[in-house]
């Protein structure tokens, strides 16, 4: 009797194929586009992802000061950092956080990295994130390719 035989096929850092693609955020929700470039980032849509291997793309986030919360999360929600010094705790909100420099990079790095696996294999995807808060970014080096985020699950 013959039988089939298949070969896992694990990847590493030599075999990867990372591509660079842009993702227009203009009217999306904050955690449907930052769980789908988690994803994008992890490598999760592609058919060789292996779990403890950087084999994700390069992602480009232009237009992040449209997104949109839903709700009442503009203006409830509240981000909660420390600046190391006692009574140093500093709270924001979203509708805070837009109207400072980068803020809007804060707010999605932010839910991108919550979505990432934590430990060393984390902190190196959320390199591979760049967000820009208007249509101009500075990666045409790279040639990414233009992909539309909806049609993603």
């Amino acid at each position: 009797m013959d039988t089939l035989s298949y070969k896992t096929i694990s990847a590493n850092k030599e075999t990867v194929n990372k591509e660079w693609v842009v993702i227009d955020a203009t009217d999306q929700v904050v955690g449907r586009l930052c769980s789908k470039v988690a994803k994008l980032i992890r490598g999760k849509y592609k058919p060789s992802f292996t779990p403890h291997v950087d084999c994700g793309d390069n992602v480009i986030i232009i237009n992040a000061s449209k997104v949109v919360f839903t709700g009442k999360k503009e203006t409830d929600k509240v981000y909660t950092r420390y600046t190391g010094y006692p009574g140093g705790q500093r709270f924001n909100t979203p509708a805070q956080l837009r109207k400072r420099p980068h803020g809007m990079d804060r707010i999605i790095r932010h839910a991108v990295k919550g979505m990432l696996p934590k430990g060393r294999l984390g902190r190196r995807l959320i390199d591979n994130l760049y967000v820009f808060e208007g249509t101009e970014h500075n990666m045409q080096a790279q040639k990414p390719k233009a992909i539309d985020i909806n049609q993603y699950k």
